[in-house]
């Protein structure tokens, strides 16, 4: 969700100079607290490391809400922050990270559609991480490829190009599970 409006564009900045409480904050954040934890989910896998991960997001937002730029999509910021805060975790612990897809489904599917599931995500957490996460973020949360490359921070281009070889590895794997 872009701010438009009043509702968060002077909001952001203002708490972060200290003129507004932080409570003012909490609608404009709790919007985008469902998509950050399904996409750090999918990241870690963990669920107590993805909820430490989504506060450390929301936390670092408020402390630098000021090099928000009203009018930008925030969305897109906050999901910038929460990737490079798992890159920069990722690098600090120097190893991979394995994503489980099963615990994001919100009720238990049919017995061929939870083996199909199982399937996929196992087959998911094959795919190469930079892959994966593009694969998420256009394919799960409905990014377009420009608000993905401003989450990578890589060009366009590069997350076309991720895109294509993760749908290939996802196909590949697929077929190599049946």
């Amino acid at each position: 969700m872009a701010l438009s409006g009043d509702s968060g564009v002077t909001v952001l900045p203002a708490c972060a100079r200290g003129d507004d409480e932080p409570a003012s904050l909490k609608p404009i954040l709790a919007d985008h607290m469902v998509p950050l934890r399904r996409y750090a989910r999918r990241l870690l896998g963990n669920s107590c490391d993805v909820d430490d991960l989504v506060q450390d997001c929301l936390a670092r937002a408020l402390s630098r809400a000021h090099l928000w730029r009203p009018g930008s999509d925030l969305r897109a910021w906050l999901f910038t922050i929460l990737h490079n805060m798992h890159v920069n975790n990722l690098r600090a612990r120097n190893a991979v990270s394995a994503v489980p897809v099963d615990d994001a489904i919100p009720a238990p599917p049919e017995q061929e559609n939870r083996l199909a599931l199982r399937d996929l995500a196992r087959a998911l957490a094959r795919v190469p991480d930079e892959q994966r996460q593009v694969l998420l973020l256009v394919g799960l949360e409905g990014m377009s490829y420009a608000e993905a490359a401003r989450v990578q921070g890589v060009p366009v281009g590069t997350v076309m190009s991720r895109l294509a070889r993760g749908r290939c590895a996802l196909r590949r794997e697929c077929r190599h599970a049946a």
